[in-house]
């Protein structure tokens, strides 16, 4: 079972580090078998682990932590066809910029969308910009890039509409 540690924050104050929590919990019978991090910003994190000075035994999870410049929340505003591609769509993505961003994607999702103009409702997303730290969804083992920009399939591309696998 997953449980998000926000929902124990509903019910208890706590305040030390969750491979602590972890570890206590694992202790009085309640196994927990990995840590799984999203979007945690490494302040927070830092800032318990520094004030909270027991030792960890429970070991670390590996986790990104979410550059808040460079990861962020979009509306989809228009779906375009790639023009060299017929498993790529263009997404026109507004993130808050001074402009929409167009994202080079094969997000299956998008596909029932493509050349129909303007959407009438938004669609909404993660969008990762350049320099932004991801989780390589095509890889099968787990491992982490940086977004660069570069074209695919002759257009320009400096972003990223995220799935999951990325988060």
């Amino acid at each position: 079972m997953l449980i998000p540690l926000s929902w124990l924050k509903d019910f208890v104050d706590i305040d030390i580090p969750a491979e602590l929590l972890a570890e206590k919990l694992t202790v009085a019978g309640l196994e927990v078998d990995k840590i799984i991090y999203i979007g945690v910003p490494q302040t927070q994190q830092a800032h318990l682990h520094a004030t909270f000075k027991q030792e960890v035994r429970y070991p670390k999870s590996d986790h990104l932590v979410w550059d808040r410049e460079k990861l962020l929340w979009g509306a989809i505003r228009e779906v375009k066809p790639h023009p060299n591609a017929d498993r790529l769509v263009l997404a026109l993505v507004d993130y808050g910029g001074a402009e929409l961003e167009q994202c080079v994607t094969g997000a299956p999702n998008l596909f029932e969308f493509k050349g129909q103009g303007p959407l009438p409702a938004p669609l909404y997303t993660v969008i990762a910009l350049e320099g932004a730290e991801v989780w390589d969804g095509h890889s099968d083992t787990p491992k982490r890039m940086i977004l660069k920009e570069k074209p695919l399939r002759g257009i320009p591309n400096r972003s990223m509409v995220c799935s999951e696998k990325e988060l």
